[in-house]
């Protein structure tokens, strides 16, 4: 017994309005109509078969522009219609409304999902539909200017690509309609207020602390998105993230606790990919990891599972990703997530987490346990050289209890402070005292 499915369909009768059914087959995989056949999948028959062989193909054309194939087919002495209907390359409406199969379900298009539908079919980008309202006085010649400076460092761009002329500038990175009209793109990119435009162009930061209820604080990034990724990793840096302090001889080093250049990766990823129509991006900061999520599937082409291989470029928006590949922050072969994994592999920390969650990407940043347990020690020590400083004469076991580290424990950070010279001994174990070394 026949079933339905996402691509076949039964009805008892045939009415015109199920032309709106002929409608999502066309926008969907293609598909057959069964004329005559009840939901269960069993033959009933259908009456006025000659006219309905004739109507159907016509009411096809005539109302969605499409030819289907209508086939009469008998079993067990009953007749019905088969109604094939190919997959159209270009959106097909019915009476101004489209409509989609999703499952053994037909569903109309309204709103943003229309809008992706319609880019789709006709191979389009949001990116580089034109801005409507914009002027070529909405542009910030500043970032303009800093883009091109860094497209010539990173020879993607030649010395003589920084005319006196913006608007060259901006037409020869195609960012420029034929009708003239500056592509969205140009004022997501080097616009001086992409908000007065598009109501998503916001980056929201915040720090959790034991569970998604508890908020401590948070940060909403506007503006270009070409700055973006670096006020992002600016505000990390400020107020998210520990920057652990080690010495090497006499040289101080402060690093992220997190592999900044696979966490850079990761922002600008969620920047160059965002469905600019949807929501804004969210970046969660926990204890021990970091949740980035931004609105935008995968291309049907490319499964979780391909990120992490080398997998087809297939950006969401071509122009963002072309700028940002010409200004030297990324490469052009979709390796970008790879170099996500392979830097926080490399740093010692968990490999990363992809998923598709709510209509968008989630990728989820572990913090290395290790890395927890360097971070208490620099504290320990670090406190150590303050006790230090404000009573040189402490002793090691004043030490243990203002540290809470056992005596040992001071013992080794006491001969790693001396050994890397950040502290000396002047006068004898007992009435003698702590110099600290001021460091360089």
């Amino acid at each position: 017994m026949m079933k339905e499915s996402q691509i076949s369909e039964f009805k008892v009768s045939w009415r015109d309005e199920y032309l709106k059914h002929l409608c999502a087959f066309a926008n969907t995989q293609g598909g057959r109509l069964f004329i005559g056949v009840a939901d269960n999948g069993s033959v009933v028959g259908v009456k006025e078969i000659k006219k309905l062989l004739e109507d159907i193909p016509n009411k096809a054309i005539n109302y969605l522009g499409i030819i289907v194939d209508v086939h009469l087919i008998e079993k067990d002495g009953k007749e019905y219609l088969e109604i094939v209907i190919p997959q159209s390359s270009v959106p097909i409406a019915y009476k101004g409304i489209y409509y989609v199969k999703s499952g053994s379900t037909k569903q109309e298009l309204k709103g943003v999902e229309l809008q992706h539908f319609i880019l789709k079919k006709t191979g389009r980008t949001f990116d580089e539909l034109p801005a409507e309202g914009a002027e070529f006085s909405d542009i910030d010649e500043k970032i303009v200017r800093k883009f091109l400076r860094k497209a010539i460092k990173a020879n993607r761009l030649s010395p003589e690509a920084e005319p006196d002329d913006l608007q060259n500038v901006v037409s020869n990175l195609k960012l420029i309609t034929e009708s003239g009209k500056l592509k969205n793109a140009a004022i997501l990119m080097f616009g001086k207020d992409p908000l007065r435009f598009f109501s998503s162009v916001t980056f929201k930061i915040g720090r959790f602390g034991d569970s998604d209820h508890d908020l401590r604080f948070q940060d909403v990034i506007e503006g270009n998105i070409f700055e973006m990724p670096d006020k992002v990793i600016e505000t990390l840096r400020a107020k998210y993230l520990v920057s652990p302090i080690r010495y090497e001889g006499l040289q101080r080093i402060e690093e992220l606790e997190y592999p900044e250049d696979a966490l850079r990766e990761a922002i600008l990823n969620a920047v160059i990919h965002k469905d600019y129509t949807g929501v804004h991006i969210q970046l969660s900061v926990y204890n021990d990891k970091i949740i980035l999520w931004n609105p935008g599937k995968l291309p049907v082409e490319i499964a979780v599972d391909d990120l992490k291989r080398k997998h087809p470029s297939i950006p969401r928006n071509k122009y963002i990703a072309d700028i940002f590949f010409k200004a030297g922050y990324v490469e052009a072969w979709g390796r970008g997530i790879q170099k996500i994994i392979s830097g926080f592999i490399k740093a010692g920390h968990p490999e990363p987490t992809f998923e598709e969650l709510a209509g968008g990407m989630q990728v989820t940043l572990y913090k290395s346990v290790e890395k927890s347990v360097e971070k208490s020690v620099e504290k320990s020590v670090e406190k150590i050289v303050l006790l230090i400083e404000n009573n040189p004469k402490i002793t090691q076991i004043e030490l243990a209890e203002a540290t809470g580290l056992s005596r040992r424990g001071v013992e080794k950070n006491i001969t790693k402070l001396k050994k890397e010279g950040r502290i000396i001994r002047i006068g004898p174990a007992r009435g003698g005292r702590w110099e600290v070394k001021k460091q360089k």
